[in-house]
């Protein structure tokens, strides 16, 4: 057959026992006739053959494997098979496994039917010797020993022996120990592992057994992502595993999501198991040839601190885990350090509240000082418990928890997040409720619109950008007049309430907004699932992050002089602080408005950047009664909707939530988005608590709305350290605006905030994340 052809083609190149000679009875002697003297010479020449693997170290190898009784040991074959530096096995075992007359043949075939069935690669008899039959090494756990030992062929090496091994450890019950076997000295083999040749003399790379990684990864070739197709515990076939979207992992969040599955895309912080990023990839280019070894101890990691997120998780943790035959085992710990802390430098593992009780990271990164211009952390999140439940007069709800740091911070803290609904009927001033067909028209027509925008926006420069709202009303005109359809007045409402949502996720009036980089960000991975609502608000988050932190609060910073070697900076009432570095983290508006001195003043490319984005606002309303009154007619839903009586009125309360979902306190809040912003800039509190009392009694008008008993409006365009709610990007600016915000000065200053994030904008999970990237690049350097 064909595999038949391809393997005598091999052998008749030289793979095979006496280049394809014939075979001896023995690899030691000649049967050809000669004299004495010279049959002498010929012992003498055949006493030993060292390894034919150009650069290979090894002048006399030994067999590891013992499996021929005719096995060379440490003598003469007539040809040596290389692993490793420091591994070989003899011509005479490697018959033994693949001549079909021989007694290992069976074993051979049976682990090669496992093997093709499982897995992608070549099921090569150097494959078999360095999956079965290599010995596992194994490292002492005593601190001041750590020496390495070969195990001896017939133990198996598993999670909990690497994790208690000790030299001189007696196994089949017996638990006697001899006191001095740690002073003997290790296999001279284990410090040639850790020179750079070493790895790139390696014939085959190492596929782990038992990695923590593959229940997350059944639907991949195991030899594909660092595994082996020997060790695989998935009885499906391939095609049945990849119909598993996510596999079940027992006991595993619902939103850690941490690898791609085949064919999918499109989910932030996720990575493919089977390829290195750009970021590994420049990080380590040892790799990039045959990433095998840094995929397996990668996706090893990642599924370790997604088992146990709360915990720090550590190199000796890992390492036991590492299950591979031969010497490959010690350099797989070894390079271990590196990706672990390449890891958690860059936020993947070792994140969120953890309670570390060390540093994660050298001591020298670990002296910070944060400035707080308020008397509160927090800055745009800032929860009120005044109304009897949490109510973020910022923000309070996730959008999207797969994958998200914030939903790990509460799996950490054993936070429950409430689950936000679908469902949002839209109420009319009058009581009606409109029909659900209505909305789902009207919404397909809504984002009909936009998705000619986006055909118009490919290819238009930035000086051909357009207001949004512009756009908008252009595309719907010519729809109108070329289906020659005319919507009527209440579709036309229902047309201004989902333009009411997209002002209040741009923060701002449609005619400031880029009609080309509106949601430049949805060409990036976003988070997926579900959207949910965190009833004990942000702040436990933040008080939790912000332990053991020196936090200096009421201290306003007005210059960063940065032209000497060390960075000043000077507080309002005198105060100064030098350091290395220094992270600016004040909201877009403060760095428009100049209310910080740079000294050099900051680069013009960061400048034009920083005016290119819009300050969005946004206001909230929340509302405490003394009843639920909208129980029974929103039944059970999480928000309901205002159908707007005319453009006049859009923003102003179009979404009111519900925000106690045990359904015991009765409190409402609502957005005031786009230009319902100024018109209640400048009321009082009680005349929009008014106005909103109004629209609710027009919605529930078949019943009596009874009178708040308490309340609370936020002013966030007045707030001296905000002035805004979330960025976005105005008419003629772009999504590169971000990264030109995020770039650090100097080496010396570095920024940070979501108006830094290009992927994740406008949220605090983008704002968390731009700080755990600047500590990263700022550890780096």
């Amino acid at each position: 057959n064909a595999s038949g052809a391809r393997r005598a083609k091999k052998r008749s190149s030289g793979e095979s026992p006496g280049d394809g000679q014939t075979l001896r009875s023995s690899g030691r002697q000649s049967k050809r006739k000669a004299t004495d003297t010279e049959e002498e010479d010929d012992q003498s020449e055949k006493k030993y053959r060292k390894c034919e693997k150009a650069g290979c170290s090894a002048m006399y190898p030994v067999c590891f494997a013992s499996a021929s009784e005719r096995c060379a040991k440490n003598g003469y074959t007539s040809r040596w098979y290389h692993l490793s530096c420091g591994e070989h096995f003899c011509n005479e075992c490697f018959d033994h496994y693949y001549r079909s007359h021989k007694d290992g043949y069976e074993t051979f075939a049976s682990w090669k039917k496992v093997w093709t069935s499982n897995g992608k690669s070549e099921p090569s008899l150097k494959a078999f010797m360095a999956d079965q039959q290599l010995p596992y090494w194994v490292q002492c756990t005593k601190p001041d020993c750590r020496k390495w030992r070969q195990l001896t062929k017939e133990i198996q090496l598993t999670a909990s022996l690497a994790a208690t091994y000790r030299c001189g450890m007696k196994f089949n019950n017996i638990k006697s120990e001899e006191p001095d076997q740690c002073s003997q000295p290790e296999d001279l083999r284990v410090a040639e592992v850790t020179d750079s040749w070493w790895h790139s003399m390696l014939i085959l790379p190492p596929l782990f057994k038992d990695s923590p990684a593959s229940p997350f990864l059944t639907a991949y070739y195991p030899d594909c992502v660092g595994m082996s197709p020997s060790g695989s515990s998935s009885n499906m076939s391939l095609g049945e595993s990849q119909s598993l979207l996510f596999p079940s992992v027992p006991g595993l969040c619902p939103y850690f999501q941490p690898f791609y599955q085949p064919n999918e895309c499109g989910k932030a912080l996720c990575v493919r198991p089977d390829m290195m990023e750009l970021d590994e990839l420049y990080e380590f280019p040892e790799f990039s040839r045959d990433p095998t070894m840094y995929l397996a101890l990668r996706n090893l990691i990642l599924a370790s601190w997604h088992k146990n997120c709360k915990e720090v998780l550590t190199s000796e943790k890992c390492a036991q885990h590492i299950i591979v035959r031969g010497l490959v085992r010690v350099r797989c710990v070894q390079e271990l350090d590196r990706v672990l802390h390449f890891m958690t430098r860059k936020g993947l593992i070792n994140t969120g509240v953890l309670a570390a009780k060390q540093p994660l990271l050298p001591e020298t990164y670990c002296s910070v000082v944060v400035l707080e211009a308020r008397d509160r952390i927090g800055g745009r999140v800032w929860d009120d418990a005044s109304l009897g439940v949490t109510v973020g007069r910022g923000a309070q709800i996730v959008n999207g928890c797969v994958n998200n740091p914030i939903a790990l911070m509460c799996e950490q803290l054993g936070i429950k997040m409430h689950k936000l609904g679908e469902r949002c009927d839209l109420f009319q001033e009058g009581g009606q409720v409109t029909d659900p067909a209505i909305d789902k028209r009207m919404d397909f027509h809504f984002n009909a619109i936009l998705d000619v925008v986006s055909e118009w926006r490919k290819d238009k420069s930035q000086n051909q950008d357009t207001p949004l709202g512009e756009k908008v009303q252009e595309v719907k005109k010519n729809f109108l007049q070329e289906s020659v359809m005319q919507f009527s007045e209440l579709e036309e409402k229902v047309l201004q309430f989902h333009l009411s949502n997209l002002e209040f996720a741009c923060g701002s009036t449609l005619d400031q907004v880029s009609a080309r980089s509106w949601d430049h960000n949805e060409f990036f991975a976003q988070f997926s699932g579900d959207h949910t609502l965190l009833t004990k608000g942000y702040s436990v988050l933040l008080y939790k992050l912000a332990e053991g932190l020196d936090i200096h609060t009421k201290c306003p910073v007005q210059a960063i002089d940065y032209s000497g070697d060390v960075v000043k900076v000077t507080s309002s009432d005198g105060s100064q602080w030098t350091a290395q570095k220094v992270l600016v983290t004040v909201p877009l508006t403060l760095l428009q408005r100049n209310l910080i001195q740079f000294n050099p003043p900051l680069p013009e490319r960061k400048l034009k950047a920083i005016h290119s984005l819009g300050a969005g606002i946004i206001e909230k309303i929340s509302l405490q009664f003394p009843y639920r009154f909208w129980d029974k007619k929103i039944q059970g839903a999480d928000y309901f909707g205002h159908i707007p009586t005319g453009l006049e009125k859009r923003g102003m309360f179009s979404v009111f939530y519900d925000l106690d979902p045990q359904r015991k306190q009765a409190v409402l809040m609502s957005i005031i988005s786009g230009d319902a912003v100024s018109s209640v800039r400048d009321m009082e509190d009680k005349e929009v608590v008014d106005e909103c009392m109004r629209v609710l009694r027009e919605l529930f008008k078949e019943q009596e709305v009874p009178e708040p008993v308490n309340f609370f409006i936020t002013h966030w365009s007045k707030d001296i350290w905000s002035q805004m709610s979330y960025s976005f990007v105005k008419t003629g600016g772009s999504g590169e605006a971000y990264d030109i915000l995020a770039e650090d000065v100097q080496g010396k200053v570095f920024f940070a905030g979501e108006a830094t994030n290009r992927h994740f904008p406008q949220t605090v999970t983008g704002a968390y994340l731009s700080g755990v990237r600047e500590a990263s690049k700022m550890a780096a350097m």
